[in-house]
């Protein structure tokens, strides 16, 4: 069941890449062209050369981007299955539908908007090249806090639920996520490379179109792995009561 389970959720992964793709080309793409001439622009002025362009643009937004969104959403929807394949039945009765939507929701606060509150995507031009490496550190060491901090949500909120009821152990549980993500954004230090002539028009609709790519891969993710999967396991269900009778 589990390897059925992976296969569909990495077709709906690269299903989710398609709408993906097809959003970022139409979106995103522009706004990345508008941030590269006023890189280049910048440049010029403080006398600088420009530097060679070692893949063409017409590459990177085309099979280059399309290749990377392929890749990318695929491998998040088998992780996607397997994870569900263990929580399912476990942490809610919840059916298969339900279950994906629940976790295609908690995964997008968790890994996408959570970390982009603190450290939101930045297009070209606006960053600089020497603390890139200290920024990817940064926006991973929250990703992982965000995880963490949602498993032990989860599991306290189930405990809680023994005790409360499940309305009640899910919003205490759901505070303390909270509280304890505020804390870490807290702590964790800002970064504002943001060149003072930059478009804040443009920097908002390339975060706005950044949040809004994964906001259609969770939920394609949620919405077509949940409605496949519901097919798949009734009928395994079925099966293995009848071979118990039996």
């Amino acid at each position: 069941m589990v390897g059925r389970l992976l296969l569909r959720g990495m077709i709906v992964g690269a299903l989710a890449g398609i709408l993906i793709f097809a959003f970022a080309h139409a979106f995103g793409e522009p706004l990345v062209d508008w941030a590269i001439g006023f890189e280049e622009k910048a440049a010029q002025a403080a006398g600088e050369a420009s530097e060679p362009e070692i893949v063409s643009r017409t590459t990177q937004a085309g099979i280059g981007l399309f290749t990377g969104i392929m890749v990318y959403s695929t491998a998040i929807g088998g992780l996607f299955a397997l994870v569900f394949s263990f929580v399912y039945g476990r942490i809610s009765p919840l059916g298969a539908r339900g279950t994906a939507a629940l976790l295609a929701i908690a995964a997008f606060v968790t890994i996408s908007l959570v970390p982009d509150i603190k450290y939101p995507a930045n297009p070209p031009a606006v960053g600089n090249p020497d603390t890139i490496g200290a920024r990817t550190e940064l926006f991973f060491i929250m990703i992982l806090a965000s995880i963490v901090g949602m498993i032990v949500a989860i599991g306290f909120g189930r405990r809680l639920a023994a005790r409360y009821g499940s309305w009640n152990g899910a919003i205490i549980a759901g505070i303390g996520y909270i509280v304890f993500v505020a804390l870490i954004q807290y702590l964790l230090p800002p970064i504002n490379e943001v060149p003072e002539q930059f478009s804040a028009v443009v920097l908002w609709q390339f975060r706005v179109t950044s949040l809004a790519m994964h906001v259609i891969l969770w939920t394609t993710l949620g919405l077509g792995f949940g409605a496949w999967a519901e097919r798949e396991l009734p009928q395994l269900r079925y099966r293995n009561a009848a071979l118990r009778r039996a």
